[in-house]
């Protein structure tokens, strides 16, 4: 059992075995945990659940060894990325990092001869949520999937579109205000589709990869909700 962003909060622990009858379901499980921790209950609506990285309605039914994420609404070393996918074929590139991110770097990575155009959008941190002051942010994820998941949405965007490569970069861990926590960059011919596609890039990953953030105030700390895309939404 692993649990992410507030609901590690809420059960005090971020993994751990369970043992269940044998025929049992996820619902099972949730079931399990929200009679134990009630606000689990509160947030049944938004809470999704995984099976091997996968995600998986309340009815899958569970085997021995499964490894089991709930998932609440997103929002090292001399190797800069700590899990990284390269579409050798085609040139894309997705990756998760616990350093600053070198756009310069992955847009040289990306540039072809034959592209005319280069867009890259950068999400940075701002000081400010509603007008209460942020000191900095806390990112964390379910890194195998989010990382496979990123490669999805990529290479289905770049079938899709008239783009030449794209890349998708997310990092982790404490941010300082000003600093990217996330990058897209897409390459193409001609700059339209390179716009479209950056920009359903960065509003796909936001509501199906696993990334929390939490912001941290002078007075406290908050996970940030978001929602999840109605596609993967259990309830």
């Amino acid at each position: 059992m692993l649990f992410f962003g507030q609901l590690k909060d809420i059960v005090g622990r971020s993994e751990e075995w369970l043992d269940v009858a044998q025929g049992s379901r996820l619902q099972t499980v949730f079931d399990h945990y929200s009679c134990q921790f009630p606000k689990m209950e509160t947030l049944a609506a938004s809470i999704v659940m995984a099976r091997n990285q996968q995600f998986a309605p309340p009815s899958t039914s569970l085997f021995p060894e499964d490894e089991i994420a709930f998932l609440p609404p997103v929002s090292g070393g001399a190797e800069p990325y700590i899990h990284q996918i390269s579409d050798e074929a085609g040139g894309h590139f997705f990756a998760l990092t616990r350093s600053p991110i070198d756009t310069h770097l992955i847009k040289h990575r990306l540039l072809r001869p034959e592209d005319g155009a280069i867009v890259d959008f950068e999400g940075v941190v701002r000081n400010n949520t509603q007008g209460r002051m942020t000191k900095y942010l806390d990112y964390e994820c379910y890194e195998g999937m989010a990382v496979k998941l990123m490669a999805q949405i990529g290479l289905e965007i770049a079938a899709s579109h008239q783009i030449g490569r794209i890349a998708m970069v997310h990092r982790l861990g404490r941010m300082e205000i000003g600093e990217a926590s996330v990058v897209i960059v897409v390459t193409a011919p001609h700059r339209l589709p390179a716009f479209e596609a950056a920009l359903e890039g960065i509003n796909r990953l936001k509501k199906l990869v696993p990334i929390w953030k939490k912001e941290h105030f002078a007075d406290g700390a908050v996970w940030v909700e978001g929602e999840w895309d109605d596609s993967v939404s259990n309830r």
